[in-house]
């Protein structure tokens, strides 16, 4: 079972990590203690929407973005999840991936975003070594596995 608060916990670090930033320096510009960022980060707390949108503020990220993400962890653990006891998970699972903002892309790489086929899914190696690099989260490798 997968637990929201620990995916969006996962997710704001990750964020946070790629900007280099420090728990101190996002919890004083979004107005929340250093120990309950912490916290929340962890997925020992689960924020409100208002305190969850002061933290993507802080961390300039839209909450839709943030919140899109999650959502596509959720549904990786839900297929996995779906599995009946005792049968093997397909080995062609879906696994989560990151894709820049649309702002990031030029419109031509949009359109063909749009139209393009899904991509193929990962192996575990290729997702392991994305999680090494902070691209995925632990939620998303456990799901390849």
């Amino acid at each position: 079972m997968v637990l929201l608060r620990e995916l969006l916990g996962e997710t704001l670090r990750r964020r946070r990590r790629a900007q280099k930033r420090t728990l101190r320096d996002v919890s004083k510009q979004a107005n929340v203690s250093l120990g309950y960022l912490s916290e929340i980060e962890r997925g020992h707390k689960e924020p409100s929407s208002e305190l969850l949108a002061s933290v993507c503020g802080a961390l300039q990220v839209r909450l839709s973005e943030v919140l899109a993400e999650v959502s596509r962890e959720v549904a990786a653990h839900e297929h996995v999840d779906a599995v009946p006891p005792g049968r093997e998970a397909p080995q062609n699972r879906q696994v989560a991936l990151l894709l820049p903002r649309d702002k990031d892309l030029t419109e031509e790489s949009q359109r063909r975003r749009r139209h393009a086929p899904p991509p193929s899914p990962a192996s575990i190696a290729q997702v392991r070594s994305r999680h090494r690099r902070g691209e995925v989260t632990d939620s998303v490798v456990r799901a390849a596995a």
